[in-house]
């Protein structure tokens, strides 16, 4: 059983045009994805499966709903008993530690604004962080390399601030000790679906990271995500690979697919990613759906797949940066599973995707979720026509599910983003006659070279289908004569180095692959790319080198 029926009339569509005009969400007048999916769950089938939890170290242990509810009873005790009351604020860096999935429930049960972050921050990001979102409290990981970052932010902490860890550390307080002492029994708090309930912090790719707030209508935006989009099973197992300090963990990892009644299998590991793991883990496990960001799967194809049992999985789906139809390809023809793309942003959940019943088109970013009112735009805010290029805009309805209602303390910036009506998303496409969304790349990373408007991505998509690239980003360079000329930032594969012969062969293959002056003039060779802490490719950090 799930509880996808509270939310929706039906999940049965008879094509796209029937699911685009039908498929209306129905929002309650209160909402606490705490007390109304968790605990109903724990009410209606307490020991049904709710988490699967396995680490690089052999440890393992299964939470049904039952468990989750009770555990997060306790832990919202322990914020109560600390002090923490609602509208407060507490930051999380716990990586794939399983008390994520507590404290999260914990914190909008009682109320408390939970901020998931990274637990790869650095001081200075941990200072900016807390200051910034004025939170009380910091609850990380027991890692030597996170602790000394949080010690060296402390002195920039406000006065009485909380810090917790996972287990015992000298300075800090025990949270599974708090949790194991705390009382079952919570007093309900009444929440509003207008009130905060969780802030991410932006990736950052062009300054500052922003601070996204979220209402309690947050969660039933991911519906989308889970039913339409991963196709979770219900009773199933999915996996997708994200710590939580990302949104992609809200998308994947907690609240559309725990609707959906399907269970969520956590891999939680330290340090560098090793491919194998994850492909090892998926026959053990029997899991059903499976969703990565495209980089993953670049290095899945380098692998050997046919050693791997993946017989148990039924869908497999991509986001975070567009998929190249290279590997898309490779994939399929090595597990004979296709990859169904998603787009969105921290701000929101899925924008658009390649839904159930819609026909993947590679390199396509598939169609309109219908959770949302999607325009294409000019400079001007007028509607595009198909073919024609546009910024991907979201008009806004109340009630909203799914889409951030204003950035934490900043209303300046909350008027210039939202203040129009629009929420926009800085995304360049075109949509073609059928409906299909095709990525053009940020507004800032077009190229405009002798009179052409470039995008990175179709550049990056001809590159890729050559076997010597293993990833690669394109810039433009200053040139006196087009205005710019193309640049690739290329990492090449296991086997290949760095030759003029190879850069000439590289250039040929754009040639040949899409439009010839689309090539790229200059070509370097590096070991890695730049990246913000969420692993995106930080194009405007190879700029600002060219400068």
């Amino acid at each position: 059983m799930n509880l996808v029926h509270k939310f929706l009339d039906r999940t049965e569509y008879a094509d796209y045009a029937d699911f685009a005009a039908n498929c209306k969400l129905k929002v309650p007048e209160k909402f606490n994805y705490g007390y109304d999916v968790i605990d109903e769950y724990a009410r209606l089938a307490p020991e049904k499966r709710a988490l699967v939890w396995c680490n690089d170290k052999g440890e393992e242990r299964i939470f049904t709903f039952g468990d989750i509810a009770r555990l997060s009873d306790k832990a919202a005790n322990v914020l109560k008993n600390l002090g923490l009351v609602k509208g407060d604020i507490i930051m999380t860096m716990l990586n794939r530690r399983w008390e994520y999935w507590i404290i999260a429930i914990a914190c909008h049960k009682a109320g408390v604004v939970i901020i998931p972050a990274t637990y790869m921050l650095t001081a200075k990001d941990i200072a900016y962080r807390i200051n910034g979102a004025g939170a009380k409290a910091l609850l990380c990981i027991n890692e030597d390399s996170v602790i000394k970052y949080v010690e060296d932010a402390s002195n920039e902490f406000p006065q009485n601030f909380i810090k917790m860890t996972i287990g015992k550390r000298d300075g800090y307080l025990d949270f599974d000790a708090l949790l194991e002492e705390a009382s079952e029994k919570f007093e309900k708090v009444e929440t509003d679906l207008y009130d905060e309930m969780l802030i991410y912090f932006t990736s950052g790719t062009t300054g500052y990271p922003k601070m996204v707030a979220h209402n309690y209508l947050y969660p039933l935006g991911h519906i989308y995500n889970a039913v339409f989009w991963h196709e979770v099973i219900d009773d199933g197992l999915h996996f997708t690979a994200a710590e939580t300090g990302w949104a992609k963990c809200s998308w994947g990892k907690i609240y559309g697919q725990w609707i959906a009644g399907t269970a969520l299998f956590v891999y939680d590991y330290f340090g560098r990613f090793t491919p194998t793991d994850l492909l090892e883990h998926i026959p053990v496990y029997k899991i059903n759906t499976f969703c990565a960001p495209p980089t993953i799967y670049r290095y899945l194809i380098k692998e050997d797949l046919s050693k791997y049992d993946l017989s148990t999985l039924t869908h497999c789906s991509t986001a975070g940066e567009p998929l190249n139809a290279e590997v898309l390809k490779q994939f399929y023809n090595a597990t004979g599973q296709l990859i169904y793309e998603g787009y969105g942003q921290t701000e929101t959940s899925i924008i658009l995707g390649t839904f159930h019943g819609v026909e993947i088109r590679p390199g396509s970013m598939g169609k309109a979720c219908p959770l949302y009112d999607i325009h294409l735009v000019d400079e001007n805010y007028n509607d595009v026509c198909d073919g024609e290029t546009g910024e991907i805009v979201i008009k806004i309805h109340h009630p909203q599910c799914g889409l951030l209602y204003k950035y934490h303390n900043n209303p300046e910036l909350t008027e210039q983003l939202l203040g129009d009506g629009y929420h926009h998303t800085g995304d360049l496409a075109y949509r073609d006659e059928d409906g299909y969304y095709w990525f053009i790349g940020r507004a800032d990373d077009i190229i405009k070279s002798s009179g052409y408007r470039i995008g990175p991505f179709e550049v990056e998509s001809a590159l890729h289908e050559h076997p010597a690239v293993l990833e690669c980003a394109i810039t433009g360079v200053p040139d006196p004569d087009r205005g710019q000329i193309i640049k690739a930032t290329i990492v090449l594969a296991k086997g290949y180095q760095p030759s003029e012969e190879l850069k000439k062969e590289l250039q040929n293959h754009v040639k040949h692959a899409t439009a010839p002056y689309k090539y790229p003039r200059v070509i370097e060779f590096v070991t890695e790319l730049p990246k913000t802490i969420s692993g995106k490719i930080r194009r405007v950090a190879i700029r600002n080198n060219e400068k």
